[in-house]
């Protein structure tokens, strides 16, 4: 089905902005575009979408603006600083699909409402990394007012399994930082249990074996397990992006104990100045061999 009808700014080309917005194309909207690299859209640009060189003319007649940002600072240059805020056409819907904490995303819709109240807050960041993302097969997290947002299903629809609604913008920052804290910790949980299942003399499909048609049996642990087999730790969720996501975990807890997440964040620090930034967080079975041969 056509959705020419609908034009959508994407902001933000990294690996999930990317994914997002070739998606979108597959569904034929009318896609504007920017990104800081402006090569990352260039694949895109080649089939229909319009690349832009700032993020103000990108979003001009745009119904939906979806940003796809790495933190709450560029986010806020962009819509702020370099005024794609103030460039959106009336009563469009501001779609922030980034992790940002839950402080800054509240801060952020508080700010919008403020200079425009018209514009519709959508925050729906994403469960799932870059092959879900590409396939269209992540669950966003959506919070904030769906019936101001007239075109807000059909965009879920085209770069997604589904949405979970959870009720006024900043729920979606919320549940995002939940699901995170688990896949971190499950990360580091599979990192250890394979590490012990090879000093006991134990391959990553032996260990598999034994979890397979069982209930610990999660997709996510034998994808993760393949890539440790493997050793090809080429980023599905990279381990900066890891670490910034336990922070974020950790700053939201505040007072509730976490002493298992801490401690990730502490060790996972040390792999991040390691070298092992832009790996995938299942690089950190790998940095735990180095430390082995140490």
């Amino acid at each position: 089905m056509s959705h020419s009808h609908i034009t959508v700014a994407v902001l933000g080309l990294g690996a999930m902005g990317h994914a997002f917005a070739a998606n979108l194309l597959k569904n034929e909207f009318t896609l504007r575009l920017w990104n800081r690299t402006r090569a990352r859209g260039e694949d895109l640009e080649q089939q229909g979408a319009t690349l832009c060189d700032t993020p103000a003319d990108a979003v001009r007649g745009a119904d939906v603006v979806l940003t796809m940002l790495p933190d709450i600072d560029t986010t806020r240059e962009v819509m702020f600083d370099q005024g794609a805020l103030e460039a959106m056409q009336k009563d469009a819907t501001f779609l922030q699909m980034g992790t940002l904490g839950v402080e800054p995303t509240d801060d952020l819709v508080q700010a919008i409402a403020t200079q425009r109240p018209d514009v519709v807050v959508i925050d729906a960041p994403v469960s799932g990394t870059k092959a879900p993302a590409e396939n269209a097969q992540v669950l966003v997290l959506a919070s904030g007012e769906r019936e101001r947002a007239p075109h807000i299903d059909a965009v879920f629809e085209a770069i997604s399994k589904g949405a979970r609604w959870l009720g006024e913008a900043g729920a979606g920052a919320r549940m995002k930082l939940v699901v995170n804290a688990w896949l971190i910790e499950m990360m580091q949980g599979i990192a250890e249990s394979a590490q012990l299942a090879k000093t006991l003399g134990f391959s990553t499909d032996d260990f598999w074996s034994v979890l397979d048609g069982g209930p610990l049996a999660a997709p996510y642990v034998k994808a993760k397990l393949d890539m440790i087999k493997s050793e090809d730790f080429e980023a599905q969720m990279a381990l900066e992006w890891g670490l910034k996501d336990a922070r974020l975990a950790l700053e939201a807890a505040d007072t509730t104990p976490m002493p298992g997440l801490q401690g990730i964040e502490a060790f996972w620090r040390e792999a991040d100045g390691q070298g092992h930034a832009k790996d995938d967080i299942a690089s950190i079975y790998a940095y735990m061999d180095t430390l082995k041969r140490g």
